[in-house]
């Protein structure tokens, strides 16, 4: 009989596919895991602290260090939030810019998820190509906001600044590009039958797991449960637009790349009509005040990003700055299961495992 001895392993903080400084302290027995304990706060920056220090304006570069993949769901939610509390009407050109700035976001979001968990698991090609679409929408948030990645674009009221000339016709003609490399994606990867025996069965939970973790996002619906707040609590304008939500039965890393991909499809589905519906003319912002004060009270919004359901608790004793601001994380909540999925599992897998939860470090951290 083989004698094997426990062994205590430390994956990350400085590991490049643990996604950032996360640490797993893990112990194997040979290559088994018998225990798995995250390790977070090393990105920990106080966000919900300082913002109770600074105008609701001010606060809105904070959530693009959050979710630093998809900045735009990010602005979106805190305006939301402050804009629900103050009663502020958002005019329609501004809601339509936010739309397609948040479902561009979306899909660059899937694609930094779908190169990188490529290359956790192996694959170099699929990295280069989803890159190089990731800059072309880069290309497109940049001439919107001025920003590629901290985009601070959103306001109280509507957006910073409207669509330049011909922006509207350029992400027009990108839709059915983006399809047809989306196909080429499932021609690459999807029928790869290494790829199909790497991640099939692998990291699996149930219906009643995801729902007892709080899972949201890709990770509730890999489980068959088709929620999707842009649908079930449409918030903005998504109620104008006809798009599914995808969902998969197995609850494995399979069932949540099939779920992503799908998501991107979806996606290019509301920007398209977006932009065929996009007002030829109209205010992009509402009336706000100078100065921004919420009435005393609280308010409680939620929203749909590419990691699941963000949301933003503000309470405000009506000065210029929140009482208090709490943000619901997705990345945080999605990462509690992992311990639960690595127990008893192969050493070899817990890196396929992580990267199909799709977390980001500055909003598990916060």
């Amino acid at each position: 009989m083989i004698r094997t001895e426990e062994m205590l392993l430390n994956v990350g903080p400085q590991h490049p596919s643990t996604h950032g400084v996360f640490r797993l302290v893990v112990k194997i027995d040979g290559e088994i895991i018998t225990e798995a304990t995250p390790v977070i706060g090393y990105l920990h920056r106080g966000t919900e602290k300082l913002a109770e220090s600074l105008q609701y304006t001010q606060i809105i570069p904070y959530t693009d260090r959050l979710d630093y993949i998809a900045g735009m769901t990010n602005n979106y939610v805190l305006c939301h939030a402050v804009e629900t509390m103050m009663g502020v009407e958002v005019p329609d050109r501004a809601e339509y810019l936010r739309v397609l700035a948040m479902e561009l976001g979306r899909i660059s979001s899937h694609l930094v998820w779908w190169g990188t968990y490529l290359l956790d698991i192996g694959a170099i090609s699929p990295f280069l190509y989803a890159f190089r679409e990731r800059e072309m929408i880069l290309n497109f948030l940049n001439e919107l906001s001025g920003a590629r990645l901290t985009f601070n674009y959103m306001r109280v009221g509507g957006v910073k600044w409207d669509a330049p000339d011909g922006w509207i016709e350029k992400v027009r003609d990108f839709v059915p590009y983006m399809r047809e490399q989306l196909a080429g994606y499932h021609e690459l990867v999807t029928g790869n039958e290494i790829f199909m025996n790497r991640i099939k069965g692998v990291g699996v939970y149930s219906k009643k797991d995801a729902l007892n973790y709080s899972l949201s996002g890709a990770n509730l619906r890999s489980t068959g449960v088709k929620w999707d707040l842009r649908k079930n609590e449409p918030y903005c304008i998504y109620d104008r637009f006809t798009f599914d939500v995808p969902t998969r039965q197995e609850g494995d890393a399979w069932a949540r790349y099939h779920c992503r991909l799908e998501e991107i499809e979806e996606s290019l589905k509301i920007v398209e009509q977006a932009v065929e519906q996009f007002p030829s003319e109209g205010s992009i912002m509402g009336k706000v005040p100078r100065i921004i004060k919420a009435p005393a009270g609280e308010a409680l919004v939620r929203i749909e990003s590419p990691r699941g359901e963000i949301g933003c608790y503000i309470s405000s004793d009506g000065k210029k700055e929140p009482y208090r601001l709490k943000f619901r994380r997705p990345s945080f909540y999605n990462l509690q299961i992992l311990p639960k999925l690595l127990k008893g599992e192969n050493i070899a897998n817990l890196i396929a495992i992580l990267g199909a939860i799709d977390i980001v470090l500055g909003e598990v951290d916060g």
